[in-house]
């Protein structure tokens, strides 16, 4: 009889543990991703009792499914159109997190870390115009580089993602050709090359073709070990993808009250011109209460101990003018 009261007990016990614990789900971005990875865990350590489950999908399929209410947030690299903001269940708040750069990968061999690339020059190879690496454009920006006779290999991304949106909007503002024919989305017609799923998947794939040229973001290229090039920004300087050119990018934007605001090509001199914020999806109100006072919880918890980890993983942290905006607009998901 003991015994049995013994087990009964415990098996209560287990079931209100179980019971306790909150589970939120979420998709989208593979940008973001290795942060987030690392975000969710540290704050998993902290909260035993909270376990958060983000499927690293793409930024359009991370907007199709916050939208449709399957997932408890989404998360994106480019920001969702009023088109999308309207079809959506319920109201979406965008909720900045970090600042990422995106790097032109490359894989030639014989040829170093250091490539330079103007946006319309990067243009011309994504349309399909420059098919060389010892085409006289590459040269030009590049003399005394040793450029190979090689077919250049584009690849791109297969899946709706918000690096591409990065991309083609850095693109769209320095070539016409690109505005008119090609544009910026989470996902374009693209004129030539091969696709590749998620950030992971063109790293991949350039670092196992010779002559392949790619885009992803910084910590894809670190990570994997590809040569990644310097592209010229607005004031005509080349500069390299860090954590002080991307936050200079940043620092003379103006951003609107809901954060959806676009930061490629910026102005300045030290400003890394395809730079771009990050952004959760964060719907207005959650069925269950309780996975709201989560959210908000872990939303606060992001900018007081997540942001200085940020910069462990090639990511800039929030502008400190930005970060309370951002306290004050998670207040609102009360």
């Amino acid at each position: 009889m003991i015994r049995r009261v013994i087990l009964v007990t415990a098996l209560c016990i287990i079931a209100i543990s179980a019971s306790a614990e909150t589970k939120l789900n979420g998709a989208g971005a593979t940008f973001p991703y290795p942060i987030y990875s690392k975000w969710f865990s540290e704050y998993n350590k902290e909260h035993s009792d909270v376990q958060i489950n983000y499927q690293s999908i793409g930024s359009g399929g991370g907007i199709r499914q916050v939208s449709a209410g399957t997932v408890d947030f989404g998360a994106s690299d480019g920001p969702m159109t009023d088109e999308q903001l309207g079809q959506a269940k319920s109201k979406i708040y965008h909720i900045p997190t970090v600042l990422g750069a995106v790097v032109p990968v490359y894989n030639v061999p014989g040829v170093g870390s250091d490539l330079k690339f103007s946006g319309p020059l990067l243009a011309n190879i994504f349309l399909g115009k420059v098919t060389n690496w010892n085409d006289a454009s590459i040269a030009k920006e590049n003399p005394g580089a040793k450029l190979p006779n090689q077919e250049i290999v584009v690849v791109h991304r297969s899946d709706g993602s918000g690096t591409t949106y990065c991309f083609t909007d850095y693109l769209s503002k320095v070539n016409s050709e690109w505005q008119s024919s090609v544009g910026k989305s989470t996902s374009v017609k693209w004129p030539k090359g091969l696709g590749a799923k998620g950030n992971e998947g063109v790293a991949g794939m350039v670092r196992q073709m010779e002559g392949s040229i790619g885009y992803v973001e910084l910590i894809y290229a670190e990570q994997n070990k590809i040569s990644y090039g310097t592209v010229k920004n607005a004031a005509g300087q080349y500069v390299k993808a860090s954590l002080e050119s991307t936050s200079a990018a940043a620092a003379t934007a103006k951003i609107p009250a809901d954060y959806r605001v676009s930061i490629t090509n910026a102005p300045g001199k030290d400003a890394y011109p395809i730079s771009t914020f990050t952004w959760l999806l964060i719907p207005a109100r959650n069925n269950d209460p309780n996975k709201q006072k989560v959210i908000v919880d872990f939303l606060n918890w992001m900018l007081d101990k997540g942001e200085p980890m940020a910069t462990q993983l090639t990511y800039a942290p929030l502008p400190k003018e930005v970060a309370t905006r951002v306290k004050a607009t998670i207040g609102q998901l009360k």
